[in-house]
């Protein structure tokens, strides 16, 4: 009940407090996201599920925090950069976001409402949603992906079904 009780209280502070990621120097950014996504996404790297990427970018924009990052597969791993020529974008709301990645919404639920947006090579970005929603959540360190359910949890708690999140 704690734990239920911290995410409803940090999910009001995040539209204050997520903003202020885009003020942190595009470098930072990049170091913490390639690290984290690496680290995260070994074995699917490792598989070679992400080569669908090799030479190819997806921009990933999260509208309400004016964030956007390019991505691309490299040798030896994925490398994100501050601008690319984007074969596919990707774009929504930081809710949107975290409800696909905590599982807490079907993907095809936020694409077909337009509450995510494709663009650009529709082909590679549902390849890419498939691929990362068939992804294991036990790739995640066990943290990481309790934590994001959670928040996920706390804010479909928030909207309720089928509601459009402010």
């Amino acid at each position: 009940m704690a734990t239920q009780v911290f995410f409803r209280g940090a999910l009001k502070s995040a539209d204050r407090i997520l903003p202020l990621v885009r003020r942190v120097p595009f470098g930072l950014q990049r170091l913490a996201l390639e690290q984290a996504l690496n680290r995260c996404l070994a074995e699917p790297l490792a598989d070679g599920e992400f080569d669908l990427l090799r030479g190819r970018w997806l921009c990933l924009r999260i509208s309400d925090l004016d964030l956007t990052w390019y991505l691309t597969r490299q040798r030896d791993g994925l490398h994100i950069a501050r601008r690319a020529r984007a074969d596919v974008s990707i774009r929504g709301n930081w809710r949107e976001f975290l409800l696909l990645a905590s599982r807490q919404e079907d993907p095809d639920t936020l694409f077909f409402r337009r509450r995510l947006v494709i663009e650009g090579d529709t082909e590679l970005g549902l390849t890419l949603k498939n691929l990362i929603d068939s992804l294991d959540p036990q790739v995640l360190p066990g943290w990481l992906w309790r934590n994001l359910e959670r928040a996920g949890q706390g804010l479909a708690g928030t909207i309720g079904p089928g509601a459009q999140p402010g």
